[in-house]
């Protein structure tokens, strides 16, 4: 199976990478962006 079958069987799964993204597309500045880039490079989402 693949992965956009996963994601559409189960829609409440997230995975690390979805979870980054999302935070990142939440900044709204350049340097918003560029801390939370680095706040993801030190491990915000590690336990994820």
């Amino acid at each position: 199976m693949t992965k956009a079958l996963f994601r559409r069987l189960f829609p409440l799964f997230v995975t690390r990478e979805d979870a980054e993204l999302a935070y990142l597309n939440q900044s709204v500045s350049l340097y918003d962006l560029e801390r939370r880039e680095a706040e993801i490079a030190r491990g915000k989402f590690a336990g994820f």
